[in-house]
Order: structure tokens, then sequence, then C-alpha cells
């Protein structure tokens, strides 16, 4: 299932989050990269243990949060605390599937990576190239959204970033375990939850039917959950 959240971040928050990644420590992507995405990828990325990224991580989480789609599409149980990259002229990263696990250093603790989701920060207008191209059931699917604009889809995907041609390209990224593991499960719930919220509109929150269609959905959240 790929979805794309549409204003995670409110233009202030994204033009925050730029100011404070103008003077930051930009390193080599390859330092959280497995061995064989290591060879694959060639960007720059803020390192996981500085203070920016701290700050940073405070603006998202709570925007994550408090929307509805993020929720309703990855379930979350677990979120890996948001990492930030950036792409220049020539640099681009290769087919590649995440790491099934991460280990959260300050939690001491390990997530299963259910799914990943690349988080907007620069507009489709200041760069060329940078696609963020994800295999599918259904094909390849290119994204390139508004800064602000985040794309949830499956960590088990194989997926690449175009070279940039012109300008750069600037993003966060992260991986949440869900509630949920198996991608067909999530999906079904996100549409049965999308349909609920359209029953909702049209006959009313009281609806003997939107009672039913809620119940249910709660029913196969509860039998399909790992808590």
């Amino acid at each position: 299932m790929l979805v794309q959240a549409k204003s995670i971040l409110t233009t202030d928050q994204v033009r925050e989050i730029r100011a404070l990644l103008e003077n930051a420590p930009w390193a080599d992507g390859k330092v959280t990269a497995g061995l064989q995405s290591a060879m694959a990828k060639n960007n720059r990325q803020i390192p996981e243990d500085s203070p920016v990224a701290a700050k940073l991580q405070q603006i998202i989480l709570p925007a994550l949060a408090q929307d509805p789609v993020f929720n309703a599409a990855a379930l979350p149980l677990r979120v890996y605390p948001p990492l930030f990259n950036r792409y220049d002229v020539g640099m681009g990263f290769g087919n590649h599937v995440d790491n099934a696990v991460r280990f959260i250093k300050a939690a001491n603790m390990r997530i299963r990576t259910d799914v990943s989701a690349t988080l907007f920060l620069s507009d489709p207008d200041e760069y060329d190239g940078g696609d963020l191209v994800i295999q599918d059931t259904y094909g390849e699917q290119r994204v390139k959204l508004a800064a602000g604009d985040m794309v949830i889809y499956p960590a088990t995907s194989l997926h690449r970033v175009e070279p940039i041609t012109r300008g750069s390209r600037w993003a966060s990224f992260f991986w949440t375990q869900s509630m949920v593991k198996d991608d067909g499960q999530r999906t079904l719930l996100y549409d049965f939850d999308r349909n609920i919220l359209e029953a909702r509109q049209t006959l009313g929150e009281d609806h003997e039917i939107v009672l039913s269609l809620t119940a249910t959905y709660h029913n196969l959240l509860r039998q399909w959950a790992e808590l």
C-alpha cells in the first residue's frame, strides 16, 4: 500500500526545519546503510546523535502523532526517530530494500521496519531528478511531493532515488513498526477506515451502519494487532 499524506508540516514548520538544516553538520549518508544499501547510496545526512537532529525530531514527531492519514495507514506501534538527508547534483540512491530491523540507541531497543516514510522538505521546482521510485504490485510508482507532504509505503518494497541533475533535494525519512505487520491486512484496515469516514459524513455519526462498520473495524484490528 502506497499512501500520500498531505501537509504533515505547515509552511512555517518547513521553514523552521530548513533554517536549522542550513547550518547543520552534514555527513556521508552511508553511515546508516546496510551492506547492500551502502553500495548504492550517495547522499549526505545529519548524524543521528546531533543536537540539530533532536530539535528537528521534536517538530516532526508531534506532527505525525496528530496526522489522521499517517495513523490510519501505518497503525504505528513504534516510530524510529526521523532522520534527515539531502541529495545534491550527481547524488542518488540505487535500488535497495530497507533493513528489516533497526536499533534505536536512545531507547536501547530494536524495532521491526514495517512501513517506510519520506517526508519532503524541498518543493519539486527546487530540483530536477530526485524522484523516489517505488516498485509495488502495480509497477513502478514515481513520487515527488510538495514540501511538508509525505509518502508512506511498505518497507519490503524495492525503491530508489533518481540522481539529481539540478538543485538539491532535502527530506526526512524514518520507519514505523506497525501494530499490524502484514501489509495486506493494513491495506484492508486503511480502506475500511476511509469508508467509515465517508459513511459518517454521508449518514451521520450515530447511524446504525456507521456503528456497525466501526465495530467491525475494531474487531479486525483487535484480531490482527500485535502489541
